[in-house]
C-alpha cells in the first residue's frame, strides 16, 4: 500500500486510517505564526458515510487505500441482489442492495457501473449523471390542468418515487439525475 504525506493530499483521495477507509472530502494547510504547520481535513467514512474532521502534522505520512475501478454491466436479479457482469473478464459477481446503497433506485438490466474495489470489497458504485427509466405508476394528467410547474408522483420501475410534471404518463421513459433523484426530462 503507498504511504504518502498529508502534502499530498488531494479531494477524492481514498486513505486507510486504522483498518478503514476514509475519502478526503475537504483539506486545508494551515500555517500558524507560532508553532508547526499542520493539515486540517474532513474525511468521509467510506462504508458508513459518517463524516469526521481530523488534524494532521504537515508531512505526516497517511497509507493511501488502493482502490480498484471495475466497468460493469447490470445483467440481471437474483431475488433481491443484483448480478453484475465485469466488461473486461466477464467474471459475474452477486451484489446485495445493502452494498449499492442509494445506487440501487437507479439499476435496471443492462445498466453500466464502475464499481470501486478494495481488495475483493465493493466500496462504491459510480454511476452515470442520468438514467432513463420508464414510469410505472402515476396519476393521468387532467385536461385543463396547465400551472406551470406543477408536479405529481410517479413510480419508476425500479420503485424509486420522483415528481414529475404533469403531463408525464404511465409506459414513458423520463431521464432522472442519480446524484438528487431528480427528473430531468422525457428520455
Amino acid at each position: 500500500m503507498p504511504t504518502i504525506t498529508t502534502n499530498d493530499l488531494k479531494n477524492g483521495m481514498t486513505l486507510e486510517l486504522e483498518g478503514t477507509l476514509f475519502n478526503v472530502v475537504e483539506f486545508q494547510h494551515v500555517k500558524p505564526g507560532k508553532g508547526h504547520a499542520f493539515v486540517r481535513t474532513t474525511l468521509k467514512n467510506v462504508l458508513s458515510g459518517a463524516v469526521t474532521d481530523r488534524t494532521f502534522r504537515a508531512g505526516e505520512k497517511v497509507e493511501r487505500a488502493q482502490i480498484d475501478k471495475r466497468d460493469m454491466q447490470m445483467v440481471y436479479r437474483e431475488g433481491e441482489n443484483f448480478v453484475f457482469m465485469d466488461n473486461e473478464t466477464y467474471d459475474q459477481l452477486t451484489i446485495d442492495p445493502q452494498t449499492m446503497g442509494d445506487a440501487a433506485s437507479f439499476v435496471i438490466d443492462g445498466s453500466a457501473a464502475i464499481m470501486m474495489m478494495h481488495g475483493s470489497e465493493i466500496v462504491g458504485v459510480d454511476l452515470p449523471a442520468a438514467v432513463e427509466l420508464t414510469v410505472t405508476d402515476t396519476e393521468p394528467g387532467v385536461q385543463g390542468d396547465r400551472v406551470s410547474g406543477a408536479t405529481k408522483p410517479a413510480k419508476l420501475e425500479t420503485g424509486l418515487t420522483v415528481a414529475v410534471p404533469l403531463f408525464v404518463e404511465n409506459g414513458e421513459k423520463v431521464k432522472v439525475d442519480t446524484r438528487t433523484s431528480n427528473y430531468i426530462s422525457r428520455a
